[in-house]
């Protein structure tokens, strides 16, 4: 999972625009942020439907709202085989999830990412205080 200022998927492959960032430097300020996902699919759980979620916390724990809702994304995917794939070999499935408007405070947050209700990635960023710390 990157972090980027935008990101698409296009014909089966991850568009990232500005990724790969871990600081922010405008505390307060509405800001475009995207996670650009890749997911290893394995063979046996190819043509089935996945659950996705995507969690912003703070680093100490706490869900982060904007108007009173967590910070969080749902979604859906699922992917198929094929013909003639190796019996046992992954499957891509690329992702982008886009959020807008989001003003943070000072501090380090985290964007957590679940599959199926299972743990599947954390990627922590930091948004910078005015005197860069």
């Amino acid at each position: 999972m990157l972090l980027a200022d935008a990101a698409d998927v296009v014909g089966g492959k991850l568009y990232v625009l500005g990724g790969g960032w871990s600081q922010l430097g405008a505390p307060d300020v509405p800001t475009n942020m995207a996670l650009a996902i890749k997911i290893d699919v394995p063979w046996d759980e190819t043509n089935r439907r996945h659950q996705v979620v995507a969690t912003l916390i703070t680093a100490d724990g706490e869900q982060v709202e904007l108007n009173g809702e967590p910070i969080r994304a749902h979604m859906e995917f699922e992917v198929g085989r094929p013909p003639g794939l190796p019996l046992g070999t992954s499957i891509d499935a690329p992702l982008a999830l886009s959020f807008s408007g989001l003003a943070l405070a000072a501090g380090g947050y985290v964007w957590e990412l679940e599959i199926d209700g299972q743990p599947a990635a954390r990627t922590p960023f930091r948004v910078l205080a005015l005197d860069g710390t």
